[in-house]
């Protein structure tokens, strides 16, 4: 339910001034109050759960009673789905995934894989698990990412590219057959920033189009809907992006 996610109100009892045993309405903090909130299996929960994470997301809040309550910072919220299992299970809506920056495949294990997860899961193995980062140098790096440089020309890449996901002048055969919704806004940024942090890890101070086209399936794969023609012949949206990543001009034309 929405309230084992975002929290609830409670009655509390305490020892008032005079000795008196009072009671008092307190809100609860659910789990959506950490820094990073992983929802294992997303899909399972109800269009009303996934409404008040949606509001998490997008507002850095939950309101509960009236009452609106800030997240902590840094917020990040990571997601799974099972793309086999549909019983049971609650297809997102389009305005909660266009939320999520990326959206990353995980692909059956190899055999190094498999050995490795059998050597850790069956045996002796135990994590030693140490702090990577802590909260005001990550907000630092966030802040650090903003400050690279993006020239027009890349800027305007980032612009064409999404609109390439929409059927008009910048669209590809396959955009205008196959695609009922391109990407949003959002996408554009996520583009941006991810192109960003690709820079910056590289070490460079600039943008570049290879970081775009390194980081257009992540950031545009879970935000195009297909029509029906696509689903009945298999088409993807990887497909469909990265053919516009292939065909889409450097520049401008």
């Amino acid at each position: 339910m929405p309230a084992d996610i975002s929290g609830t109100t409670v009655v509390a009892e305490f020892e008032g001034e005079s000795g008196r045993r009072e009671r008092q309405f307190r809100f609860q903090p659910g789990p959506i109050f950490g820094q990073v909130v992983l929802a294992d299996e997303i899909n399972r929960a109800t269009p009303k759960t996934q409404s008040a994470l949606l509001e998490a997301m997008q507002e850095r809040s939950v309101t509960v009673g009236g009452v609106s309550h800030r997240l902590p910072e840094p917020f990040m919220v990571l997601a799974t789905q099972n793309p086999i299992e549909q019983e049971g299970t609650y297809p997102l809506p389009e305005a909660q995934l266009d939320r999520f920056f990326f959206k990353v495949l995980s692909l059956a294990p190899g055999r190094a894989e498999l050995a490795e997860i059998i050597e850790r899961t069956t045996g002796g193995y135990e994590a030693d698990i140490q702090p990577a980062i802590g909260a005001a140098a990550l907000l630092e790096h966030q802040r650090l990412i903003r400050r690279v440089t993006v020239a027009p020309m890349i800027r305007d890449f980032a612009v064409r590219l999404v609109l390439a996901t929409h059927p008009g002048p910048f669209a590809t055969p396959l955009t205008t057959k196959f695609v009922r919704l391109g990407a949003s806004p959002r996408a554009a940024q996520s583009l941006i920033l991810a192109g960003k942090c690709r820079a910056l890890l590289d070490g460079r101070p600039a943008v570049s189009t290879d970081d775009l086209r390194a980081v257009a399936l992540p950031a545009l794969r879970h935000r195009l809907i297909l029509n029906f023609e696509a689903h009945a012949e298999g088409v993807s949206p990887d497909s469909i992006v990265s053919n516009l990543v292939e065909t889409l001009p450097t520049e401008a034309v």
